[in-house]
């Protein structure tokens, strides 16, 4: 059984240092390129895109050839930050006072509820980048991607980059994330928590998958709540990240499917479930890559499935809605010849 073990390991630690670092080092290139050329359009795009560790702050890799990037604007203020559950994944910004209106920077967006309206930033925002794109020397390579209420540029015919304004949230938390972490699970300890609640979440202005057909004015205004830099400080220590990049790695060449029923985001979702179910730090020791990785994918069969998987922090928010059901037991079972081949035969990694 431990030989059995040591050999998937062994296969698994090939298979990362032969794809998973080819992959990064491809898609590194890519955001290098990507951010030259946005930066080119207009300047303060790339203050939030910081180098570290050959991985770029603020900015989320989608798959190989589509990329988010963040950009903070100046902060708040005057609004109250308001999450009452009504809208799955979203929240909305009020102002604390009515008379403090034009006080605001953002005046010009704030409905007359007193709501900042995420998406009257956001079709500012696309005529401001399409202008950027229609002067820029780059427009050759550069094209706004039109029927769509979010601002992306597609590259060189190759790459997709979103632009999505958001504001930085951190010494709080939101209300409904507020039964994390579970009271009867060891991890992540004391420290940790106190480290990620501290670091805070985003609230992005984007289009809200969960309130998709909800024609109501919240909808317009809401804004999308994103822990990506939460759920990365999770994330470290032991082979976690390398197990994920493993994942990310089978999923861009094996799990790209008609129906896109999976994305980068839900393999980061499992990680952090899979450190639930196995708090102590001995469980991700190199040694157990192999039983962490399998158990991952059974656990990506079984909500494939189900056809659910909870936002770790949000459990209300399904990643899966809206996702064909006939894509997702394509996935279940595409994943489940994987985890076999991978189980059954481990040198089968050297071919996938």
């Amino acid at each position: 059984m431990i030989a059995a073990q040591a050999k998937l390991v062994y296969h698994l630690n090939k298979y990362y240092n032969e794809k998973c670092q080819a992959r990064k080092a491809a898609i590194a290139k890519t955001i290098r390129e990507v951010c030259k050329e946005v930066e080119v359009q207009e300047p303060r795009f790339i203050s939030s895109l910081n180098e570290m560790d050959n991985r770029y702050e603020g900015l989320e890799v989608i798959s190989p050839t589509e990329f988010e990037v963040v950009l903070y604007l100046n902060q708040m203020g005057v609004f109250n930050f308001v999450d009452d559950g009504s809208l799955p994944g979203c929240a909305v910004l009020k102002l604390s006072d009515g008379r403090k209106r034009s006080m605001s920077l953002w005046v010009e967006f704030i409905t007359a509820s007193g709501y900042l309206s995420a998406r009257k930033i956001r079709s500012r925002f696309q005529t401001l980048v399409a202008q950027a794109v229609d002067k820029c020397s780059y427009r050759d390579v550069v094209k706004m991607v039109a029927d769509t209420s979010e601002v992306k540029l597609r590259i060189r015919d190759r790459y997709v980059v979103q632009i999505t304004p958001a504001f930085k949230c951190t010494g709080i938390w939101p209300r409904s994330a507020a039964h994390w972490p579970l009271p009867h699970i060891p991890w992540p300890g004391p420290n940790r928590v106190a480290e990620v609640k501290a670091e805070g979440f985003n609230l992005l202005s984007k289009e809200c998958h969960s309130l998709a057909g909800k024609q109501s004015s919240a909808e317009s205004d809401a804004w999308v709540l994103q822990f990506a830099e939460a759920e990365n400080r999770l994330q470290m220590g032991g082979c976690r990240k390398k197990c994920l990049s493993i994942l990310k790695t089978l999923r861009d060449r094996h799990l790209e499917l008609p129906g896109q029923p999976l994305n980068n985001y839900h393999m980061k979702t499992l990680v952090s479930y899979e450190c639930e179910k196995h708090p102590r730090e001995s469980d991700w020791d190199e040694s157990c890559l192999g039983d962490r990785l399998n158990g991952i994918l059974l656990q990506l069969i079984s909500c494939l499935q189900c056809r659910r998987c909870p936002h770790y922090f949000l459990p209300n928010l399904d990643l899966f809605q809206g996702k064909p059901h006939s894509a997702l037991e394509n996935a279940a079972k595409q994943t489940w010849r994987l985890a076999r081949e991978i189980l059954t035969n481990p040198k089968s990694l050297e071919k996938l």
